[in-house]
């Protein structure tokens, strides 16, 4: 079992299209990588620093995490700086967070091929997480709780691998 940590705008979508590939074990969203104190929803929304972000829990031997970071950049603007679809804000940042060098050398070659595809720097952190705060309950499966909710991911991705 392994843990990486992916922003991708708005972590509704990202934690629904995540939850269909076999392999991952458990999404929870929250929010990392800002300052060491718990924001609420409220503070993120204010600029508190921290990324809305998906812990992803996921079994290496099913599914490597290659394969998690190819998919996640079918559903995100690499290029894109603070935005992904219509939300804006430092809290809508891209970033890989890892939790250690092992991972790290297993994004870096993802990354490289990421970057080279889109011919310029990708604007997705690759940075060590920080630190990691659980959002509200409310959040958690929001889109699965509220299926007509607004994403910025196409339904249509969460539908790649089928429903677990």
């Amino acid at each position: 079992m392994s843990i990486i940590y992916l922003a991708g705008g708005c972590f509704w979508g990202v934690q629904k299209f995540l939850d269909q590939f076999d392999g991952v074990l458990s999404t929870e969203v929250g929010y990392a990588n800002g300052p060491d104190t718990a924001p609420t929803y409220q503070d993120v929304c204010h600029d508190s620093g921290h990324a809305e972000t998906v812990k992803v829990v996921y079994d290496e031997q099913v599914i490597p995490l290659s394969k998690i970071l190819d998919s996640y950049f079918l559903v995100i603007d690499p290029l894109s700086v603070n935005r992904q679809g219509h939300d804006q804000g430092i809290q809508y940042r891209t970033g890989i967070y890892y939790t250690s060098e092992d991972q790290l050398r297993e994004i870096e070659p993802v990354y490289r091929a990421q970057e080279e595809k889109a011919g310029a720097k990708l604007a997705v952190e690759l940075a060590p997480l920080k630190n990691f705060f659980s959002a509200e309950t409310y959040h958690q499966k929001y889109l699965d709780k509220n299926p007509g909710g607004y994403c910025h991911i196409p339904q249509q991705y969460f539908h790649l691998s089928g429903q677990r």
